[in-house]
């Protein structure tokens, strides 16, 4: 797919600013939109949008198909008359602070519950309709996901792999018994996974609407603990007792000396090779009624990816095996058409990875901060840049602008002054001025950025499982002189290609 040139945010849903503890799909999520519009932007980014697991992170979550609860918006619930204003009370004390999963999850899911059980109670006339197409359109992943959930909850949140041997390898008449004793709690976590899609699918109608297109995550791996692993154990490379024989993650990096211990099975391509990879294909499917760009995260893994001996302490003792490469691409192509993927390449780069990457034409990634570390090879910089390419200031793996160029080295920051004619008092719009002058079709800035915030902003640090995930806009952060200036920006730089009525 080709590119226009034009610009946008990457900001995640959990990070809206609201008043129940974490950014949902409701008003705020339209305002956001109506933000970018007036900015005259093209595109919302975001991170996976599926039910965090370990860690609270949008890349570990218990199945690859569904939504994460925990985004959904309990005022439109009180608009359908599923719950009372009084059953948010127990959300109240949360404000617009930084998301504490934890404590959010033990208070929102009883709400949700409760919003689920005034659900079936509804008139099964008309009203249930739109619910029993749901049902039947996600009838692949969705009654095995809620059964997953259910069995869940009932074992105390113990992962998949340590239940009884007849739960674990799915032994059908013990899948038939636990589907009639929870039979409640499975109604709930289909009853939840509409309520999601129906929320989302009205945000992303209304930035379609305002001309805004939604970029969305594809993490490359699954987690261990999710539906996709149980439920499908001859596509990873799991040993007889459906324990991983090696597990995923990244040699030592720019992010880690110790390189990145995942510990997400890793996939047995053949086997999905000789199912026409047919697993993959529906994945992406059903992430196209997410989103209208796919960013695969991870992918250089398509051509080589890090196997790690399962049980490794770290991911320093692991070793490159050569992935499907072409054959994969061809059979989502042949299969799906000529859908709009962008390829996130960082990390090692071999020229595997190029050839697979541009053999269809899909657009890489540059990170303005990499270009000015001197222990990294300088391609990152602007005058190296293809059209075909995403520039970023950063992603949600790296500090903030700020953060960043507070902690560089003083050869750095020189350099950097002196390549962006900067005196570095506001090296954040330093950053979106060089990404938004460059040629690269598409120039994406973490709102973090945007807003000039410093290190206590950033979204995640790689190698680490605690306080991530958690940063939030604060109500009045986004104002219309910030909207101005960022529109001002775009027209200046050629990327604002929109009707002046829209």
């Amino acid at each position: 797919m080709k590119y226009q040139r034009g610009s946008g945010i990457l900001l995640h849903p959990s990070s809206l600013p609201g008043s129940y503890g974490i950014g949902t799909l409701g008003k705020e999520a339209m305002e956001f939109i109506d933000f970018l519009s007036h900015s005259r932007q093209q595109y919302w980014q975001i991170l996976p949008l599926g039910p965090t697991g370990f860690a609270d992170s949008p890349y570990q979550c218990f199945s690859s198909f569904a939504g994460n609860p925990l985004l959904i918006n309990l005022d439109l619930l009180i608009q359908d008359n599923l719950l009372k204003s009084a059953d948010l009370d127990p959300l109240r004390s949360f404000g617009d602070g930084p998301v504490d999963f934890g404590k959010l999850t033990l208070l929102k899911y009883p709400v949700l519950k409760k919003a689920a059980v005034n659900f079936l109670a509804l008139d099964p006339g008309n009203t249930k309709q739109p619910y029993r197409d749901f049902i039947d359109q996600h009838q692949d992943w969705l009654n095995d996901y809620a059964l997953f959930m259910a069995l869940k909850a009932h074992f105390d949140l113990k992962p998949w792999y340590v239940w009884d041997k007849p739960l674990k390898e799915r032994d059908p008449e013990e899948l038939e018994k636990y589907r009639i004793m929870l039979k409640e709690e499975i109604l709930f976590h289909q009853v939840i996974q509409y309520l999601f899609f129906s929320q989302w699918k009205c945000v992303k109608a209304y930035a379609n609407q305002q001309g805004i297109t939604i970029i969305g995550d594809i993490p490359l791996y699954v987690a261990m603990d999710s539906a996709d692993a149980w439920m499908n154990p001859d596509l990873f490379e799991f040993d007889d007792e459906r324990n991983p024989i090696a597990v995923g993650g990244v040699p030592p990096d720019y992010f880690s000396e110790t390189g990145q211990l995942w510990g997400n099975p890793l996939f047995r391509w053949e086997t999905h090779k000789n199912t026409g990879y047919s697993w993959w294909i529906n994945r992406i499917k059903g992430n196209l009624l997410l989103y209208d760009v796919i960013r695969i995260d991870h992918f250089r893994g398509f051509a080589a990816f890090w196997s790690i001996p399962y049980g490794e302490p770290t991911a320093i003792h692991g070793q490159w095996i050569p992935g499907p490469g072409k054959d994969l691409f061809r059979a989502i192509f042949d299969q799906l058409g000529d859908i709009p993927i962008i390829a996130e390449d960082l990390g090692v780069i071999t020229d595997d990875v190029i050839d697979l990457r541009d053999s269809f034409d899909l657009p890489g990634m540059k990170i303005l901060q990499f270009a000015f570390d001197s222990g990294e090879e300088n391609d990152y910089l602007p005058h190296n840049y293809p059209k075909n390419c995403i520039v970023y200031t950063g992603t949600h793996d790296n500090d903030t602008v700020t953060g960043w160029f507070g902690k560089a080295r003083d050869e750095d920051r020189r350099f950097v002054m002196a390549y962006l004619h900067s005196d570095g008092q506001h090296i954040s719009e330093d950053f979106i001025r060089a990404a938004f002058s460059s040629v690269a079709n598409t120039a994406i800035i973490p709102m973090q950025d945007l807003l000039g915030l410093n290190t206590e902003a950033r979204m995640n640090l790689p190698g680490t499982t605690v306080n991530n995930w958690r940063w939030r806009l604060k109500p009045g952060q986004i104002s219309e002189g910030l909207s101005s200036r960022l529109a001002e920006m775009t027209k200046l730089y050629g990327r604002d290609h929109r009707r002046e009525n829209n």
